[in-house]
């Protein structure tokens, strides 16, 4: 089971694409990696609608913007970041305004067996550590991954940063982080919601909302690149659509709507 969880996280390109025939056309959409499993729904409930194959990069936010910004091919970016796409409009490299999509949210999670109790206010966590119960807690990046800076906000806000920073575990994005967690590498560790909500992860552990007000907002937000075409248009209203975003609801996501 850890080995299929493991794969899940770490795929870092997918094709949905149910054996059919196809459009021509094929949006490349770079996604942030915390919105995996609904993009992947939503990619296969848009192909059943319109039979427009959809392509899938993900990663950080931060990586994502930095491989737009050297070129790479993307119709579509999903951040997890809006400062990312409003920057990528400043620099000229999109076709439309960019739009916030949903809202994040963090969750302290902890695998089965750990030590660790999750609650809301992160009373298990500093209880854990002064207890020295936890060697290995993960987060993702907080150089360029959004729900890692937001992790670190929150712990932060907890006044628990000082005493867990030098026992972090740090994913190169939020999926690496949770497949950390999950996997049992670490005690525990700050993740996106949307991560833990899919049946094959919520059963793998504990988990608990934490508040939005330790951090600033997890906001969501896509925009059309200079190589989109009028499927990736498509693709941007679908996502946009109530269909679109009752998909992101059931996957942990606050709607825009």
């Amino acid at each position: 089971m850890i080995c299929r969880l493991i794969t899940i996280f770490v795929l870092a390109t997918a094709w949905i694409c149910p054996v059919q025939a196809m459009s021509s056309a094929s949006p490349l959409v770079a996604t942030a990696s915390g919105m995996q499993f609904a993009i992947r729904e939503i990619a296969l409930k848009f192909y059943e609608d319109t039979g427009i194959k959809v392509r899938i990069t993900l990663g950080s936010s931060g990586n994502l913007y930095r491989q737009i910004k050297n070129n790479a091919p993307f119709d579509l970016f999903i951040s997890a970041d809006n400062s990312l796409t409003k920057k990528l409009e400043s620099e000229k490299l999109t076709l439309n305004d960019s739009v916030v999509i949903a809202k994040g949210r963090l969750v302290v999670f902890a695998p089965n067996g750990s030590p660790l109790i999750p609650d809301e206010h992160l009373g298990g966590l500093k209880i854990a550590l002064s207890e020295g119960q936890i060697t290995r807690f993960a987060i993702a990046s907080p150089k360029h991954a959004p729900y890692g800076q937001r992790a670190k906000e929150a712990l932060q806000s907890a006044q628990l940063w000082e005493a867990v920073k030098d026992k972090l575990v740090i994913g190169e994005n939020v999926s690496q982080a949770a497949q950390f967690v999950v996997s049992g590498a670490a005690q525990g560790g700050i993740i996106a919601q949307s991560l833990v909500v899919v049946d094959e992860i919520s059963h793998r552990g504990q988990y608990a909302l934490l508040p939005e007000s330790w951090h600033q907002p997890i906001l969501h937000s896509m925009v059309l690149l200079k190589n989109a075409d009028e499927a990736a248009l498509k693709l941007f209203e679908y996502i946009r659509s109530i269909k679109g975003q009752d998909i992101l609801s059931l996957h942990g996501f606050n709607p825009s709507y």
